[in-house]
């Protein structure tokens, strides 16, 4: 049976200092994150900024199913209720 290798024994001094980098690298990155969280925080503010700047329009239909933004015909494009639209291919097949 081989011999069972025993670790390397590290100094405890060694080990310290390994110890405190590793603390020291830990405390700079939640630095780091809790500087990406402040930047993440003021860009959203900034954009909500920048887009409160233009008019919002909003636009309500009446209910008949009519689009009340484009109420013309345009490109061969009828906005209309589906009871207008039959009413309408009806009439195109009595050949009215």
């Amino acid at each position: 049976m081989p011999e069972q290798q025993k670790p390397e024994s590290i100094p405890y001094v060694v080990y310290e200092l390994q110890q405190a980098r590793e603390e020291r690298e830990k405390k700079r990155l939640w630095v780091i994150i809790l500087v990406l969280v402040g930047l993440l925080f003021i860009s959203n503010m900034a954009w909500m900024a920048y887009e409160s700047q233009f008019e919002t329009v909003a636009y309500e239909q009446d209910g008949s199913g009519v689009n009340n933004i484009a109420t013309n015909v345009l490109g061969g494009i009828w906005n209309g209720t589906e009871a207008e639209d039959s009413q309408e291919e009806a009439g195109r097949s009595q050949g009215g």
